[in-house]
């Protein structure tokens, strides 16, 4: 199996985990705050990272890269996961998954005014067109208006794909798998704070598949499934590794359906479909005109 394959393979069991992430978040918001999910599953994972990196004696980040594990904290650790749990608390996962089905593409246009890349008109003219079929099916369905549900997905969106393009350019240079725990633990102090002024005494009693889905999003959705994204990355390249996150929508679509109930319709494949086309058009549009 050459690189590229491995890194793919890789990466796939990462976009796995991720898919999960917005049906188990709706689970979750049933008996949990929406704020202390997304400060106590990234505490969780911050005492995880932090017990691996002393175990594995990684160095210490330099002060360049410490600016670095702070922006990517900023998105992956704290701008995604509370502005898709708040999104949740009120709106479908279902909807979400279609909604965020631009992140690839987000994550390349960051990454290309990141690097100052010089892609083609054709690129931009495309990614034009990806932003206007997400808009067209947040209003459509919301009776022709933008809602703050679509608005905190699409920032929330925007923040994981910031902290892609900084934790997969890190990865070129260190473990990916410290990539991530430097990132959880440089947060940690805050996550532990507000964990414990979000927290309720009447949380003890929540049920079983409520603790089972609040620790899913912690080791899983903020640290595992990161070990397998970065390291897909770093191995197989990130131009070629990223179109795995293509299928994130649809794997989505499919979870939301067994763990919810969530019917699939004909709107959500469709609109999925030409999303992910217009990501797949971008992407060589983008390497035609590097």
């Amino acid at each position: 199996m050459n690189k590229e394959s491995k890194g793919m393979l890789i990466g796939f069991i990462g976009i796995l985990i991720f898919s999960l992430t917005l049906p188990v978040s709706k689970i979750a918001v049933l008996s949990f705050n929406p704020y202390f999910i997304a400060f106590g599953r990234a505490a969780l994972a911050g005492l995880v990272a932090l017990a691996y990196l002393f175990l594995k004696k990684e160095a210490a980040p330099t002060k360049t890269d410490f600016v670095k594990f702070v922006v990517i904290a900023l998105g992956v650790v704290f701008g995604f996961p509370i502005l898709t749990t708040v999104a949740m608390t009120h709106g479908s996962s279902s909807h979400g998954a279609v909604i965020l089905g631009m992140m690839p593409l987000v994550t390349t246009v960051i990454g290309v005014l990141r690097f100052k890349e010089r892609p083609s008109l054709g690129f931009w003219l495309v990614s034009l067109l990806g932003a206007a079929l997400v808009v067209l099916y947040a209003l459509l369905k919301s009776s022709g208006s933008f809602t703050y549900i679509d608005g905190l997905l699409v920032l929330g969106g925007i923040s994981a794909c910031i902290g892609y393009v900084e934790g997969g350019e890190l990865s070129k240079k260190m473990s990916p798998r410290a990539v991530i725990s430097w990132a959880l633990v440089v947060s940690l102090p805050i996550n532990l704070v507000m964990s414990w002024f979000t927290y309720s005494p009447e949380y003890i009693h929540a049920s079983t598949v409520a603790w089972i889905s609040f620790a899913y999003l912690g080791l899983f959705s903020m640290f595992l499934g990161f070990f397998f994204w970065y390291e897909g990355l770093a191995i197989g390249g990130i131009a070629r590794v990223s179109q795995v996150q293509l299928i994130q929508p649809f794997c989505t679509l499919v979870a939301a359906s067994i763990l919810l109930g969530d019917s699939l319709t004909l709107i959500n494949l469709i609109f999925a479909v030409l999303v992910v086309s217009t990501v797949m058009l971008g992407k060589r549009m983008l390497i035609k005109g590097s």
